[in-house]
């Protein structure tokens, strides 16, 4: 389980977001440190520190919340993107909640980091 992390504050309504999107298994909001034109957040409601974390009782939520990943970027215009989940400090990981990132709108190069 997740400690509280500004994630939990998020959706226990203690801190405000720029939502764009919510169901009954995640919430979608702009990242205020965007690191593209189009810079999104997908955070699960179920508290999970990571994805190394997940198990397979989590199937039917990892996969939703890649098709409200494609689902909020083509809502959003976009025509390509890059969706990135970190799990763990070393790989970029800063808050301990499991989220995914979805980036757009300029041209992105590879590798990222």
């Amino acid at each position: 389980m997740a400690d509280k992390t500004i994630f939990s504050q998020i959706l226990n309504g203690e801190i405000d977001c720029d939502e764009i999107y919510q169901d009954k298994k995640c919430l979608v909001f702009k990242d205020i440190d965007p690191q593209a034109p189009v810079h999104f957040l997908i955070i699960p409601r179920k508290p999970l520190v990571s994805l190394k974390e997940a198990t397979d009782a989590d199937t039917e939520l990892l996969g939703h919340l890649l098709l409200v990943s494609a689902k909020v970027a083509k809502q959003e215009g976009l025509e390509s993107w890059r969706t990135i989940i970190n799990s763990g400090a070393e790989a970029g990981q800063t808050v301990f909640h499991l989220h995914l990132h979805v980036l757009g709108g300029r041209s992105l190069s590879w590798p990222p980091g």
